[in-house]
């Protein structure tokens, strides 16, 4: 049987020769034989040249996610199964070095896995699919997750909007091993925060935000401290346990506030108080109050999916940090981030420093924040690079 294939229009081969992994509806000049959504196909350059092999995903703007650049390599169960395995067996150290049992085992595209994101949390691994090409390898990932040493447990929480794109429907519930533990906890630092995997944001817990649980311990002994978003609350535990002198935490989601306050227990810390409450409301009713913090802590949802909603996110963005500046107190810090990926770490930056100019405070950068060394980002992929962070300092 003759292999399917994509053959690309002439110079579109251009990006995938510097090991970019998307190849765009745009790009493609004809498809030859008929993929089913989620195969592989063979991707030829106009002149037939062999680019690679890739999973195709016809009802997606990115109609092919590149799997390998070898035209000799074929792509698997072992093939995939290799990859999940790696991925893990590269976080390993990290495992052993910063103090945690939970981290991500594997990040899409970084880790040559297109679509698969994998958490580990002590014994159990949370994962989404959510591209065709990735759930068409679903029972290969889930076994090659669950055959990994300690693993329990593996809990698929494919339910992000975005599988709609790839026209998937949703699919949560335990794949592999048992049903995770609803006490399910992360282990961090010496804390420990409670994690629900089953219906919490992304996987349960944010991860990603591991360099910024460790900036809020330099920071808050002797602060008055708010957190905007603050979701389950980490940052609060975080704060609490190295000597805020308050903490008011605000967040849309009543839920995830009782949450926050179960991780505080779980560490025989009070977090403060719960604000169940919209952000920008919320914060404009204590500006107009003169509160003022000594630790803001503004971490908002993505608020830009794709180019066309920048403007708007940009506004966004602007609005919240200028309330977030003008409630810091006199040498206050406010750690402020994107986790947007279609707004650049250049124009964030731009973003907020509008926001302190409209606000008349004079506002330095003293540190930079990014994702940690389990998200990471290819240099031929810097579209996995999403989360931008800035520690800045009023006078």
């Amino acid at each position: 049987m003759t292999e399917p294939s994509i053959r690309l229009a002439r110079g579109r081969e251009r990006s995938l020769e510097r090991r970019h992994p998307w190849v765009f509806s745009g790009a493609v000049e004809r498809v030859d034989g008929a993929p089913e959504p989620g195969d592989t196909v063979l991707v030829r350059a106009a002149d037939g040249t062999v680019l690679g092999r890739g999973s195709y995903s016809p009802a997606s703007q990115i109609r092919v996610r590149m799997l390998t650049i070898d035209a000799d390599e074929p792509v698997d169960e072992s093939f995939i199964a290799s990859r999940v395995v790696a991925a893990a067996g590269r976080r390993a150290g990290l495992l052993r070095w910063a103090d945690t049992d939970s981290a991500r085992l594997v990040f899409s595209e970084a880790d040559g896995v297109p679509g698969l994101v994998a958490d580990r949390y002590g014994d159990t691994v949370v994962c989404q699919l959510t591209t065709a090409g990735a759930d068409r390898w679903r029972n290969t990932i889930f076994d090659a997750l669950s055959g990994l040493p300690g693993v329990a447990c593996v809990f698929e929480r494919s339910d992000a909007d975005v599988r709609e794109r790839e026209d998937l429907a949703p699919r949560v519930g335990t794949v592999r091993g048992s049903a995770p533990d609803p006490a399910l906890v992360a282990h961090e630092s010496g804390l420990r925060f409670a994690v629900d995997v089953a219906t919490g944001h992304k996987t349960g817990f944010y991860l990603d935000q591991r360099n910024g649980r460790r900036a809020v311990a330099q920071w808050a002994d002797g602060a008055r401290v708010l957190n905007v978003f603050s979701y389950t609350g980490a940052f609060s535990v975080i704060a609490a346990r190295h000597g805020a002198t308050s903490i008011l935490s605000i967040d849309s989601s009543g839920p995830a506030l009782e949450a926050a306050r179960r991780s505080g227990a779980l560490n025989d810390l009070d977090v403060g108080d719960l604000m169940e409450a919209d952000a920008f409301t919320a914060l404009r009713g204590l500006r107009d109050r003169a509160r003022q913090y000594d630790l803001v802590l503004l971490d908002p949802p993505k608020l830009a999916a794709n180019e066309r909603q920048i403007d708007k996110a940009s506004r966004a963005y602007k609005d919240l940090n200028l309330l977030a500046i003008k409630l810091l107190a006199p040498g206050g810090v406010l750690m402020t981030w994107s986790c947007s990926g279609a707004v650049s770490a250049d124009l964030f930056q731009k973003i907020v420093a509008g926001a302190a100019l409209d606000a008349r405070r004079e506002v330095r950068i003293i540190d930079r924040l990014h994702q940690p060394s389990d998200h990471p980002v290819p240099l031929a992929f810097p579209e996995a690079e999403y989360l931008k962070g800035l520690v800045l300092q009023a006078q």
